[in-house]
This record gives structure tokens, C-alpha cells and sequence, in this order.
């Protein structure tokens, strides 16, 4: 059982300790262990069973449209995230892809579109994706080609996304696309509208599955003149950027409390290991390079956590998060590796035996570092803050 002292930290209301109790017990009920096969059957499989048990209620916006609130509780939205993680990193991924996914319209959608969309995505009826990254157009969004031409009431949309989490199961896909009327304003950050695909619209198709070492449904996407009705637009034309960073903005923190739940088995597992594995007459844990191994992870999985949740706490009280979220993507995700790193070494040779607990955190840890913003732009978030603080007039 991982340390859960955490849950008495000033950042939480009752709520959100009861919240997480309940659903570590639903999951040591319903969640069993899995390999790299069928992850398609598997992924869907746990978003019905999310559904089933009101978790996706947390992972959208409105009750009337199946939310658990008006707003996404960014609090809650960590903790579950936090504790599927330290159960199984596909049941984080089912649960996060449900609300990455349908962010946009929890943020922006049109009553029909919530009423369409948001009610199935919180019943685990319908699964949602997130297609925003492209082949030459990841952290650079602005870089992004994929187009939309307008055609009466119809929008026409050319081009390729990639690296789409949930590609090939997904029912419904939140499309990023650049308005192509040829206009200085079409450029940049400002020609960018955003529009919900339904898998199977002629003109769509899933181009290609990706395998990663850490099995989850991925795919790159192709639209070839493939026409969808403006009502399915998100927002209002050119608003597709901010509709977009508004989205991650609300999810990234919560990659920051995956990756503590995952820190946190990896830091169980290792405990486990040191305690009961015998050598020269004594425990692994009874040596001090052991011992300052497991108090150097305990330490770094709390410092990473009170970035997070203080991030978490300060977007639930209305605040701009954007350098926390960062500082606490940053530190939760670089240090989930190294936690978890020092756990297969603890775990030896068995720690890298496919399947055993650590080294699915091995791979599944990795990826983490990267999506929804990279290390790298994580620090540049972090010092472009900093410098906008900085008075104007500063003498030189």
C-alpha cells in the first residue's frame, strides 16, 4: 500500500480524500494486470468499465451532461489520475485520453455538441481523441499544415496528424486544423479553428498504427477532402489555438500526478524487494546504499507532489497556472524516472523481465517526458515566466 499522508496536506477537502479512497478500492477490485497484447480490447474494455463506475463523470465539464461538476475539479482530476497510474498505466491512459479528448468541448462545445458528445464520454460510451500533433508540428503548434476550407456549410479538411493517442478505437476525434482562405490572419496562431470528426466520415481514415514500448492505441490520421458540417466546429473561427492550449492547460498538471503514480508503485515495489530479498546473511534494505537509494525516491516523489497539487489547488481557485503547471510537469515526470529507474536496479536482474511491475513502469514512465509538452519546453515555459515578472526598466 503506498503512502497516502499526502491526502492530509492543506491542498485537499474532505471530498478529495474520500474520492481517492473510493477509487483505490474500485481499482484493486476491478483492475487487474495486463500484457502488451490486445491493448485496443483492453483500452476499451476499461473505459467502458470507467463509465460503469462514474469515474468519467470526473474527466467532464457540466452535470448536464454527465460532469461530476460545472468545471473539471483539477484536484480530483490528479488524484485519480495519480492513483490509476499506481494501479495500471493503461487504466490512466483509458481514463486521461477520455478527457483530453472531450476537453475542448467541456471548454468551448455548443450545447448540442455537449449533449452529443459529453454525455457517452462520461458513460464510457464513446471514446474521444485529441488530434493535435503532427509530423512536423509537435510542441511547435502554430507550425501545424493540416487545413480547413470552407464550402457552404461545410468545412474541408487536408492533411495528416500523428502520435494521436487513441487513434483507431476512438468514436469521435477533436481536429486541429489551419484555415485556408489564403489570408494574413490564417497564419500563425490566429487561422487555426478546431472541429470534431466521427470516425467513419468519408474522406478520413486511419493512416497507420504506432507501436511504442509501452503498448497504447496510437495512430497517425489522413484527411483527403473529408467534409464535416461547421456545426461541428468548436468555438468560433481562428479561436482553434486557444482552444487548444486552453485544454492542455487543464490537463497538463495531471500528467505531473500519473507520473507520481507511477513513482509511487515503482517506490512499493522496491520496498517490497529490499525487505524480503535475503543477501550475504542479511536484507537488501539492511545495507545504507539501499537504504539511501529508497530515502533519495521518498524524497523525490514528495517534493514532485507538492508541486503538483499546489498546481492543482491554485487552478481550482481560478489562478493563471502556467509556470506551477510546468514546474510541476517538469519535476514529476524527470523524477518518476529516476525513481523508477532505482527500483529494476533494487528488483536486479528480475526487474527487467518483461511483464514483471517495474519494468512496465520502465517503459510506460518514459513517454510521459515528452507528450504535452517535452522537458525541454517545460523549462523554456518556466524561464519565459520568470522573465515576464522581471520590471521593464530594469538599468542595463
Amino acid at each position: 500500500m503506498s503512502d497516502i499522508s499526502y491526502l492530509d496536506w492543506p491542498f485537499f477537502e474532505p471530498r478529495h480524500r474520500q474520492l481517492q479512497r473510493e477509487l483505490d478500492a474500485w481499482a484493486s477490485e476491478h483492475i487487474t494486470p495486463h500484457g502488451q497484447h490486445d491493448t485496443d480490447a483492453q483500452c476499451r474494455k476499461l473505459v467502458a468499465a470507467l463509465g460503469a463506475g462514474g469515474w468519467l463523470r470526473h474527466a467532464v465539464a457540466g452535470t448536464a451532461f454527465g460532469g461530476a461538476g460545472e468545471t473539471i475539479d483539477t484536484r480530483a482530476l490528479c488524484l485519480l489520475r495519480e492513483t490509476l497510474a499506481r494501479h495500471s498505466g493503461l487504466a490512466d491512459f483509458a481514463f486521461a485520453m477520455q478527457g483530453l479528448g472531450s476537453g475542448a468541448i467541456s471548454l468551448h462545445g455548443s450545447e448540442a455538441q455537449k449533449q452529443r458528445y459529453l454525455t457517452r464520454v462520461a458513460a464510457g460510451q464513446a471514446i474521444a481523441a485529441f488530434a493535435l500533433s503532427e509530423p512536423q508540428a509537435g510542441s511547435d503548434v502554430a507550425a501545424l499544415s493540416c487545413s480547413a476550407r470552407i464550402d457552404g456549410e461545410h468545412a474541408v479538411l487536408s492533411g495528416e496528424k500523428t502520435w494521436i493517442s487513441n487513434g483507431g478505437i476512438a468514436d469521435f476525434h477533436v481536429v486541429f486544423a489551419r484555415l485556408d482562405d489564403g489570408s494574413a490572419a490564417s497564419r500563425g496562431t490566429k487561422g487555426i479553428d478546431a472541429y470534431i470528426v466521427d470516425a467513419g466520415t468519408p474522406g478520413f481514415e486511419v493512416a497507420e498504427r504506432i507501436e511504442v514500448i509501452a503498448p497504447h492505441p496510437l495512430a497517425t490520421l489522413r484527411f483527403a477532402d473529408c467534409r464535416v458540417p461547421l456545426a461541428q466546429r468548436i468555438g468560433e473561427a481562428g479561436q482553434g489555438f486557444k482552444i487548444a492550449m486552453r485544454t492542455l492547460d487543464v490537463f497538463r498538471t495531471s500528467v505531473a500526478a500519473a507520473a507520481l503514480g507511477m513513482a509511487r508503485r515503482a517506490l512499493d515495489e522496491a520496498l517490497q524487494r529490499a525487505t524480503s530479498r535475503p543477501m550475504f546473511g542479511q536484507r537488501l534494505a539492511d545495507f545504507q546504499l539501499t537504504q539511501a537509494k529508497l530515502a533519495t525516491m521518498a524524497t523525490t516523489i514528495d517534493s514532485a507532489a507538492l508541486l503538483t497539487y499546489r498546481a492543482a489547488w491554485c487552478r481550482d481557485q481560478g489562478r493563471s497556472v502556467t509556470r506551477e503547471a510546468a514546474m510541476a510537469k517538469l519535476a514529476a515526470t524527470e523524477g518518476a524516472q529516476q525513481v523508477i529507474d532505482a527500483a529494476v536496479q533494487i528488483w536486479g536482474g528480475l526487474g527487467v523481465v518483461s511483464d514483471m511491475p517495474v519494468e512496465q513502469l520502465y517503459r510506460e514512465i518514459r513517454a510521459l517526458r515528452i507528450y504535452e509538452g517535452a522537458s525541454e519546453v517545460q523549462l523554456l515555459i518556466i524561464a519565459r515566466e520568470l522573465l515576464k515578472e522581471l520590471p521593464k526598466d530594469l538599468p542595463n
